[in-house]
């Protein structure tokens, strides 16, 4: 029988696509809160995850997030309130399969669901690579030149957001909103970590836009 895991804070809404869920033929577990759903999604005994983005104990896109670092390539549907083309874009780039947007009508969740299911786990993305820097967005390895480099979780989001779009200048903006899940006016935390960035990988390596923001150079 297929397994689903669904994580959603709201109670109401979890105990009716639980029923409903079930109604259609699916085992379904349920997981009031990230903490919670992160721990159930890393045992791996699911088929998909229904995942919300606002949850308590932590947040959907780091539920998301460290399940793709932990290599577990369940397929994920995100659901959220959130329904701007800068959060399903978010969601996405973390690594979500699909994205629905509240309110849903249950018989389209369940159609995505079926379409998730029929496709399966997805592969084991491919490295990055500009000029002679990688970086493996399974084992979040980062090498350059020839040698490991040791980045902390956040350093090495914020490579792979530059790495996805090489030759492209992304703004401090988009690089705070995807890589810190934040908004809000302090844009100071992205010109700390490119500057952590710098002193390990060589200054050359992230170049400044004035005015725009940074783009990864290969070397």
């Amino acid at each position: 029988m297929v397994r689903i895991l669904v994580v959603e804070d709201e109670a109401v809404l979890a105990r009716a696509l639980r029923r409903g869920l079930q109604a259609e033929g699916f085992a379904v577990d349920v997981a009031p809160d990230g903490e919670t759903g992160l721990r159930l999604a890393l045992e791996g005994d699911h088929d998909v995850v229904v995942l919300d983005l606002m949850l308590p104990r932590r947040s959907g896109i780091d539920v998301l997030r460290t399940m793709r670092h932990e290599e577990v390539w369940t397929p994920v549907l995100v659901l959220s309130a959130r329904g701007t083309d800068d959060d399903v874009t978010h969601g996405l780039d973390v690594g979500a399969d699909d994205y629905l947007p509240k309110p849903f009508a249950f018989s389209v969740l369940v159609a995505r669901l079926r379409a998730l299911l029929r496709r399966g786990a997805p592969p084991r993305p491919a490295v990055l690579q500009v000029g002679t820097l990688t970086l493996d967005p399974a084992s979040r390895e980062v090498r350059q030149d020839g040698r490991d480099v040791e980045l902390t979780t956040r350093e090495t989001a914020l490579l792979e957001q530059l790495m996805r779009r090489p030759g492209e200048v992304l703004t401090k903006i988009e690089l705070r909103d995807h890589v810190w899940d934040a908004v809000g006016d302090d844009l100071n935390v992205v010109e700390v970590y490119v500057s952590y960035l710098r002193r390990k990988l060589g200054r050359e390596a992230i170049e400044t836009v004035r005015g725009v923001g940074y783009r990864v150079v290969g070397r």
